[in-house]
């Protein structure tokens, strides 16, 4: 017997953003959630003063690119978990992804963080009972890319 197509509802949306607006870390960086879906994920940063790593070229810090590619990323290994997880009741599914965490997280630096608004998509490269691997790309507001992700998530 197969499972039903997984659908991504607008209620796990709501759990989705609601997991990562809740987040303080997030908060405080200013990561803005713009697309959810079963095929990426898509959030965007905008720059603040406080968020610059070099200061006589106003460049983005590289721990603020690395937290956002590894905050995208989670989001897209949390809805990868969803379609894994599907034949758990609401409860025991939540409580087993409340255990979202990073394994590993390699970034490449390819340029500078210049711009005023910076834009992280991630997709999923594989999703198992415990574990899924995403992709993650950060571009600037001129469409430079910036820097690339590959992150390992425990999610069950």
């Amino acid at each position: 017997m197969s499972q039903p197509a997984f659908e991504l509802t607008a209620e796990l949306r709501d759990a989705v953003a609601g997991f990562f607006q809740r987040i303080p870390f997030n908060q405080v960086l200013g990561i803005q959630l713009v697309e959810l879906s079963l095929d990426k994920v898509v959030m965007e940063l905008p720059m603040k003063p406080e968020l610059i790593g070099n200061f006589v070229h106003g460049i983005l810090h590289g721990g603020v690119i690395s937290s956002l590619l590894d905050v995208a990323g989670g989001a897209m290994a949390l809805i990868g978990a969803f379609d894994k997880h599907q034949h758990l009741s609401s409860t025991e599914r939540m409580q087993r992804l409340s255990k979202l965490g990073t394994i590993d997280l390699r970034v490449d630096y390819l340029r500078p963080g210049r711009g005023q608004l910076f834009t992280a998509t991630a997709v999923l490269l594989r999703s198992g009972n415990k574990v899924a691997v995403v992709r993650s790309e950060l571009h600037s507001d001129d469409g430079s890319l910036v820097a690339v992700g590959t992150g390992t998530y425990l999610c069950g």
